[in-house]
């Protein structure tokens, strides 16, 4: 039976740390409040690196580990919700900077979620013979999205990618069990407008009051309802979790580790103990690196494999869930 394995893993963050006390300087808050709200201590903040530019870095990484060439690649995806550009898409850009010219690139946005509909996207490809392998990359430049005279939401997002080289095989299981859902009735609670963009046909409205004007502005930047997107991961997480096991024939003491996205310690011990879980199986690093939105995951990952954390055979979840709203959760052998 096919199925996929991952084989190289990479990350790439910028080299500018905001600390909770230099955000003490902008905003009314402190360390103190941070970290026992969220568990954060500092996040990395792109000076000029993009969407694309950490997207490649960590994609370099990947491939190296993998013992891939870029040219071996048959299909690039990349999750993200904060380009610099609408047109080309991120993952032909990597295609272009990497040296993968014979494969297929196109992106995925399913905001925090957006690495494990990738990556269950790219094992479709896989089981069905469409690839051999593919290139995933999970990559947010937040810091533009982010307005940072609201201190509750700009203590939480940071920059980086992560990446993972996944290949097809015919015997070592990979992907055990999954559950992805979406629900876009509850999209209000987190949300980002782009910018205004008028056509020659669009009707010109009246001056906007200076009020409107500012309203307009803040749609910009992220908005979150955070107790309604705490209520949200903490309910439909674990019951995420519970239904790809199901899917895999395994119960929560099987699994090794559970590697969830970065979003908010809470969140992570809330899941912990709604699954009955040992907390210890939960690692995080959201206190170095802050919520890198699809990146959180295979940034993670790749700290965890680099750390020689995780081993051939280990059972793990991936669980993430974000604006849409969107949940995700799979199970796989290492």
């Amino acid at each position: 039976m096919r199925t996929i394995r991952i084989t190289g893993t990479g990350s790439a963050l910028p080299g500018r740390i905001v600390t909770n006390k230099e955000l003490e300087q902008m905003v009314e808050t402190s360390d103190e409040w941070i970290r026992e709200r969220t568990g954060i201590a500092e996040r990395h903040v792109s000076v000029g690196e993009t969407v694309v530019t950490l997207a490649s870095e960590a994609a370099h990484k990947a491939l190296e580990q993998a013992g891939k060439r870029a040219e071996e690649i048959d299909l690039i995806l990349v999750a993200t919700c904060s380009p610099e550009q609408y047109l080309p898409c991120c993952a032909c850009q990597v295609q272009a900077a990497v040296g993968a010219v014979n494969a297929l690139a196109f992106d995925v946005n399913a905001a925090c979620s957006g690495f494990l509909f990738a990556l269950n996207t790219a094992d479709a490809y896989l089981r069905t013979g469409l690839a051999k392998n593919a290139l995933i990359i999970g990559s947010e430049v937040l810091s533009k999205l982010v307005d940072w005279t609201d201190r509750s939401s700009c203590i939480l997002f940071g920059d980086g990618a992560g990446a993972v080289v996944v290949e097809r095989c015919e015997a070592s299981p990979g992907i055990l069990g999954r559950a992805l859902h979406s629900d876009g009735t509850g999209g209000g609670v987190l949300q980002c407008g782009a910018r205004e963009l008028t056509t020659p046909y669009a009707r010109t409205s009246a001056a906007k009051t200076d009020q409107k004007q500012q309203t307009d502005d803040r749609e910009h930047y992220i908005q979150m309802d955070g107790q309604e997107v705490y209520r949200f991961a903490t309910r439909r997480v674990p019951q995420c979790i519970e239904e790809a096991l199901a899917d895999a024939g395994l119960a929560v003491p099987d699994i090794d580790l559970f590697v969830l996205h970065q979003a908010n310690a809470r969140i992570i011990d809330a899941v912990a103990k709604r699954l009955h879980a040992d907390r210890e199986k939960f690692p995080t690093n959201l206190e170095r690196v802050g919520n890198l939105s699809s990146a959180s995951i295979p940034v993670l990952l790749d700290e965890l494999h680099r750390q020689g954390k995780l081993h051939r055979g280990d059972r793990i979840v991936l669980a993430g869930f974000g604006a849409g709203l969107t949940i995700g959760a799979c199970v796989m052998t290492w």
